[in-house]
This record gives C-alpha cells, structure tokens and sequence, in this order.
C-alpha cells in the first residue's frame, strides 16, 4: 500500500467516525425555546416594530470598514515590487493612520461602549 492511499484511507476512516459519532453524542432535550420558530430572542407574537440599538449598526459599520482595511492592504506585499516601494508604503501607511485617528475617535466619544 503506498502512502496516498494510506492517508486516503485514514481520512476516510476518521471521518466516517467522527460523522457517526455526531449523531450519537449531542444531548436532544428540546424545550419551549428550542420547539419555537423564532431563536432569535423576539417574542414572534409580540409587536413587529421592536427598537433596535444603534450601537449595534455602528459595530456592524466598524467590522465591515476593517474588513475593507484588509482588503486595501491586501496588494501590499506586490505593491513592493514596483519602482517606487516608497509610495506604496505612503499610502498604505496613510490608510492605516486614517482608520487608527477613526477608531481613537470612536473610543473617545464612547461609540464602542456597548453598556450605556
């Protein structure tokens, strides 16, 4: 038996195992909360007009502004290979100050506070 087929064998192996062993380890104790339709803390019966916090959407705004911050400075490492790496470092570094003087902002004014 060579070693491809050797480590074929062991993954299927495992995960065979750990797929029947799914089905027979987790605990069902279904009660009111789990039977009903809606998990998401709302009762489905009350009003439909619940206030949401606006702290919320400004953390949602805040993780996707620094998920865009990954993918600006994602080209960086190619951007080295230019003529001049002087000005990819500029401007990523510009980036990095501006989203830095953004987020001491927040911090400053209590918008990352999620207790009031």
């Amino acid at each position: 038996m060579n070693l491809v087929s050797t480590i074929i064998l062991i993954t299927t192996s495992l995960s065979v195992a750990l797929a029947l062993a799914s089905f027979w380890l987790p605990q069902m104790t279904p009660d009111h909360e789990k039977l009903s339709p809606y998990e998401c803390g709302f009762d489905p019966l009350g009003s439909a007009r619940l206030p949401f916090s606006l702290r919320f959407f400004l953390v949602a705004i805040l993780f996707l502004l620094f998920d865009l911050e990954i993918a600006l400075l994602l080209p960086l490492p190619w951007g080295d290979q230019l003529s001049s790496p002087l000005l990819t470092f500029f401007w990523a570094a510009s980036i990095l100050l501006l989203l830095t003087l953004g987020l001491i902002y927040e911090w400053l004014q209590g918008g990352l506070e999620w207790a009031e």
